[in-house]
């Protein structure tokens, strides 16, 4: 068991006061059997009200209203949390998923929905086709198929950090050959849903776990927000893609949201009323400490 302290504040700056709308935080990391939260606090500046809910993927978000206009908005989490997860997990497939192509039940279809369905276009089928270049042969063995294109997509895509909001379509990461982590989970998850696959996109922090207690971040990727995939295979479940790392399984993640989309994982959404050049800038500051005692 590794103990997490996660500190997130993003800052946003306006050239006026400005009114600000209701605001969407998606900052609680989501507890599970391999994951415990000790402690979540979000504050805000200005003073806000804050009312909590659970969305349709069982994401806590807690909605922020303001009353007073302000020229800066600050919105700081601190999380302490407990990571029980192995280095070197053993996904149990069910025996009817083992070997790809394979059929969701009755029940899987209908609840994995829209988890099924690419939703960016594929006009001329070319993401179709690069997704089953992997296929060298039918049947075949469905873990280590989508093991190789998890593998394949970092030697496809440079990683590259892009500050803008926004993502790539799958086709334009493919072209660039570079995407940020967001870019390249998406492209894995259109990936796979055009094989048959339900996927789904996942936001929330990428850990160091081979920092010592107290010591600075270990590398520039760990310690930041990061996206990744889960990929459901009956028996063993959602399972965990991160193609930007190269990895499966949830070692080093701290999962905040899980979404269809990336646009309904963002950690913080939200408007405002003023002049049309009131923003300014924006920054996001975040630390992943091993705090293990």
């Amino acid at each position: 068991m590794i103990t997490y302290s996660i500190w997130h504040r993003t800052t946003y700056f306006y050239r006026f006061p400005v009114s600000l709308g209701p605001h969407q935080l998606q900052l609680r990391p989501r507890e599970s059997r391999t994951i415990r939260l000790v402690s979540a606090e979000i504050t805000v500046t200005p003073e806000a009200s804050l009312r909590w809910a659970h969305d349709v993927f069982g994401n806590a978000i807690a909605t922020a209203t303001f009353t007073e206009p302000t020229d800066t908005l600050i919105v700081e989490s601190r999380t302490l949390l407990e990571h029980h997860s192995e280095a070197w997990p053993v996904f149990d497939i069910a025996a009817s998923a083992q070997c790809y192509p394979f059929s969701y039940s009755a029940d899987e279809l209908l609840d994995l929905g829209a988890l099924l369905v690419p939703q960016y276009l594929d006009p001329d089928g070319r993401l179709l086709a690069w997704a089953k270049g992997f296929v060298s042969a039918l049947p075949t063995d469905t873990l280590a198929l989508l093991k190789d294109i998890n593998t394949a997509i970092s030697a496809w895509i440079s990683y590259q950090a892009r500050d803008p909001e926004g993502t790539q379509a799958p086709l334009e990461t493919l072209d660039r050959g570079l995407g940020s982590c967001r870019d390249i989970a998406v492209l894995l998850i259109e990936a796979v849903r055009r094989l048959g696959f339900g996927a789904r996109l996942v936001s929330g922090y990428l850990a160091n776990r081979n920092e010592t207690p107290g010591s600075s971040i270990g590398s520039s990727d760990a310690g930041s927000t990061h996206a990744w995939a889960e990929i459901f295979l009956p028996g063993a479940g959602w399972v965990t893609f991160d193609p930007t790392n190269k990895t499966v399984g949830d070692f080093s993640l701290i999962p905040v949201a899980v979404a269809r989309d990336i646009k309904q994982a963002a950690p913080i959404s939200g408007s405002f009323l003023g002049a049309a050049n009131a923003f300014l800038d924006l920054i996001v500051e975040v630390e992943v400490r091993n705090v293990t005692g």
